[in-house]
């Protein structure tokens, strides 16, 4: 992966501002995966997620609580959905090496520390994403790529 890939996360924008559901995505490749997530959440916030407000008041001045549930949820759907709806792995990086690279293999100190974690119910996939969440979003975090592997993990490799 390029550094600019390496660096991808996903960042919202200010809590408690008009635009505190919208994530930030720089040019390039990430881009279009930031764009897929984001309709997702908009999706969850105007039509899952249970509140008193209407549906336009459901996107603005979110807390960093509620833009982390988002993100959980949004994460949890699209994997779940990429599972043909019986399972979502998700991807963590670990401190543990799980894979010995080979002559075939050129290391990048990332994907071979990815472990796996396989969940059968959706809202459990949701519940471990939300209390990992900064896995995804944090600077350095990898998070894109972690939600790349995760779907193609999820998918299966023969579909």
């Amino acid at each position: 992966f390029s550094s600019e890939w390496a660096k991808a996360c996903f960042r919202f924008r200010e809590p408690h501002s008009d635009l505190a559901y919208a994530l930030e995505a720089e040019k390039g490749g990430t881009r279009a995966i930031l764009m897929a997530v984001q309709a997702h959440i908009i999706k969850y916030l105007l039509f899952i997620r249970s509140t008193e407000y209407t549906h336009l008041e459901r996107l603005c001045r979110l807390s960093r609580q509620e833009q982390a549930e988002a993100l959980a949820a949004a994460l949890a759907d699209m994997l779940w959905a990429a599972g043909g709806g019986g399972r979502a792995v998700i991807c963590l990086v670990t401190t543990a090496i799980h894979i010995t690279p080979s002559r075939d293999y050129k290391a990048d100190n990332f994907t071979e520390r990815i472990r796996l974690f396989e969940f059968s119910e959706k809202a459990a996939a949701q519940e471990f994403i939300f209390s990992h969440i900064n896995c995804f979003k944090g600077e350095g975090s990898h998070g894109v790529i972690l939600f790349l592997y995760s779907l193609l993990f999820s998918r299966t490799l023969e579909r």
